[in-house]
């Protein structure tokens, strides 16, 4: 794992058992574990397998949380970021938060731009957890906090950490969670799924874990999911949506459509539906997000083009 205090847990052995002494909560996250859902693809009456990348353990219960702490240890390792340094970012969504805590346990104050009309209950959380909040109008957008985030980095001598273009974010991916993921599908030299269908937010994910699942075989197919209401990375519409961390109404910077083979469209509906039918058939708390890299799953087996699928499950949803 990518992690500021990369040395092991301390190990105690009272015995033949092993108890393990973690130096902070992050060195718990990794490896993220694979699960077959055999419940949700019979309740589906759907032939083939049906897998999911569990990616939310950490606090904020998101992806978010193990990339937060990846990219402070990468800018760290190359130099970038400094003892003690603030670190500003726009944003107010998951990745808010999760960079909010990760640099408190750093030693790193958090600065967030928004637009002033960012959520009131996020807004009050953020500050709860230590946040410092930069508005910018309304009007801008998340392309004025962005704006703003950049120039007072360069007035300040922040760190500016750019989530959305700064290459450390699927660099991580390639480095962890591409890894991880083939580590546990390759079986014999060859893969157990043939498809792997990841919701796209900041695209690091899919871009990482593509990348380093096209450079060991190209007989899985890469799955991009966007929000039907909001097709970006087909060149559609985009517009409001109800699914959390994924269809920023954008093309973000980190994004590799070579890596991609399809895009997948689910509507706010069907993401939901499947995130609720998942945790009846399963006990998988998944979240709106991961409901729709589930959905897109199932799509792909109830037609024919998948016969085994992994869907990227990047949160959970509280009970």
């Amino acid at each position: 794992m990518i992690c500021r205090n990369a040395a092991g847990p301390a190990v105690y052995r009272k015995g033949a058992v092993i108890m393990p002494i973690y130096q902070n909560l992050y060195q718990t996250l990794l490896p993220c574990p694979i699960v077959e859902l055999r419940g949700y693809l019979a309740a589906c009456g759907l032939r083939g397998r049906l897998y999911a990348y569990l990616d939310y353990n950490g606090p904020t219960g998101t992806a978010r949380d193990n990339l937060a702490e990846g990219m402070l240890a990468l800018a760290d390792e190359r130099g970038a970021l400094k003892p003690g340094q603030p670190v500003i970012e726009a944003s107010s969504g998951a990745f808010a938060l999760a960079l909010t805590l990760a640099g408190q346990t750093a030693g790193h104050p958090v600065v967030l731009t928004m637009p002033e009309d960012a959520p009131a209950l996020r807004q009050e959380q953020l500050l709860r957890l230590g946040a410092r909040i930069l508005h910018v109008p309304a009007r801008g957008g998340l392309s004025a906090a962005r704006a703003l985030a950049r120039q007072t980095a360069a007035e300040k001598g922040w760190y500016d950490m750019n989530w959305l273009a700064n290459d450390d974010n699927p660099t991580f991916h390639r480095r962890v969670t591409g890894p991880a993921i083939v580590k546990s599908i390759a079986r014999e030299g060859a893969s157990i799924v043939d498809t792997v269908t990841i919701g796209v937010g900041s695209a690091g994910t899919i871009t990482g874990v593509g990348e380093t699942i096209k450079a060991w075989t190209n007989d899985v197919r890469i799955v991009a999911v966007e929000p039907y209401e909001s097709q970006a990375l087909s060149g559609g519409l985009t517009g409001n949506h109800g699914i959390p961390e994924i269809g920023f109404g954008l093309v973000p910077e980190n994004y590799n459509a070579y890596v991609v083979d399809n895009v997948a469209a689910v509507t706010t509906a069907d993401a939901a539906r499947a995130a609720q039918r998942v945790l009846r058939t399963d006990a998988i708390p998944a979240s709106i997000s991961a409901g729709a890299a589930l959905h897109a799953a199932a799509q792909l087996l109830a037609n024919g083009t998948s016969r085994s699928a992994l869907a990227v499950f990047s949160g959970r949803q509280s009970l």
